[in-house]
């Protein structure tokens, strides 16, 4: 058996009122002034994440920059933008606070600060040579896990193309995950995050890279979403659902971050940079398609998937299981109100062959289950069309 690695932050910390714990590892870190890379709506909440972050720090003697310029699927303009702000102030920590989006970004300015050239042409798979700044990140969403993981996505404003950076230099030293901060988040968002959650779960358990560990937290990660994502959705107050969603989102980016994607995202990422797509919502309308096309590479596992997701599949064949896995991911996206079709979110068909050529060359569709060619993809997202 081949032998594997499994990455995650030093410390992470879960639970309602966790947020507390931000100044104290600040200041374990040596901080002396954070960068606080979040975005405005966030900024702007009196008793929100932002500003209890920063008199946490104030209470340890860290002061903080704010840089509130983070757009939805971060941009190079937006990294080099919390760059200036950064190097001007002299900062010498990063504290991201929200979702994936400033997360990456986050971890984008700390790229470009510590590495010369171009921050995505550092894209691929542990291109990163230097340390970059110590990075804590808040989390606000139970979706991406940009918290916990490796990865960086930064969108390349001149092509439109989604670069990936993966390198354990990325991974956030602490990472913060209090579902207080996630309370009344809109469902729109609940939804597509928690899709993006399920997303990663479902991919890394079948990737061609998953191990007995990954399969161990995806299992569970699809367990939990398929049991409160619903409930988070239909009231957002709900504490236990949104608990239990903050862990069936670490867990998957426990999964994902050392077994890796596939062509759900590989496809996602292009629907995010040609078209500013949210992410989770990209994820949520292509995953039941990727999975019908995947299938047959490893049913017994889409079989197991049906079942992990309540659905009963006594005397059903491995086929039919496997079959079942796939309407409850259509079921599950429709109930949470996910738009059904690429064409009703404005997709252009004319841009389906130039996405399907670009996914295969995207990192995650190196480790998906089946090995296909432009023509196939593009079949993917004329079925999602």
């Amino acid at each position: 058996m081949r032998y594997y690695d499994y990455l995650m932050p030093s410390v992470n910390f879960f639970g309602p009122g966790c947020l507390e714990v931000v100044g104290k590892r600040a200041k374990i870190l040596h901080g002396k002034k954070a960068l606080i890379v979040t975005d405005q709506f966030l900024y702007s909440l009196e008793d929100g994440p932002v500003k209890r972050t920063i008199a946490y720090l104030k209470e340890e003697g860290i002061e903080a920059v704010v840089f509130d310029r983070v757009e939805p699927n971060p941009k190079d303009t937006n990294v080099y933008d919390g760059l200036e702000v950064f190097q001007a102030n002299n900062c010498d920590m990063i504290i991201s606070i929200g979702g994936g989006s400033p997360h990456d970004c986050g971890k984008g300015i700390g790229i470009a600060h510590t590495h010369e050239g171009y921050v995505c042409d550092y894209a691929g798979i542990e291109t990163l040579t230097n340390p970059l700044p110590p990075i804590i990140a808040v989390n606000t969403t139970a979706g991406t896990a940009s918290e916990i993981t490796r990865h960086a996505v930064i969108t390349n404003t001149k092509t439109k193309m989604k670069s990936v950076v993966v390198s354990w230099r990325n991974l956030p030293q602490v990472s913060i995950n209090d579902p207080l901060l996630m309370i009344g988040k809109p469902a729109a968002l609940t939804a597509a995050t928690g899709m993006d959650a399920l997303t990663h779960a479902v991919e890394a358990y079948v990737s061609k890279d998953a191990n007995p560990v990954t399969d161990a937290t995806a299992i569970q990660s699809i367990k939990l979403i398929a049991g409160n994502l619903r409930q988070a959705v239909a009231n957002g107050e709900n504490l236990k659902a949104r608990e239990n969603m903050v862990y069936a989102s670490v867990l998957a980016g426990m999964a994902f971050n050392n077994g890796n994607l596939g062509y759900v995202h590989a496809m996602a990422h292009q629907l995010g940079g040609l078209y500013d797509m949210p992410h989770g919502v990209a994820n949520a309308m292509l995953l039941p398609h990727v999975c019908r096309y995947n299938m047959i590479a490893n049913p017994q596992k889409f079989a197991d998937i049906a079942e992990f997701m309540g659905e009963n599949i006594e005397g059903l064949s491995v086929m039919a299981a496997a079959e079942k896995a796939v309407d409850s991911l259509f079921a599950l996206s429709s109930e949470i109100g996910i738009p059904t079709s690429l064409k009703e979110a404005g997709i252009k068909e004319e841009d389906i062959q130039l996405m399907s050529e670009n996914a295969l060359k995207d990192g995650n569709a190196f480790s998906n289950p089946r090995k296909g060619n432009v023509k196939e993809i593009a079949e993917i997202f004329k079925a999602a069309f």
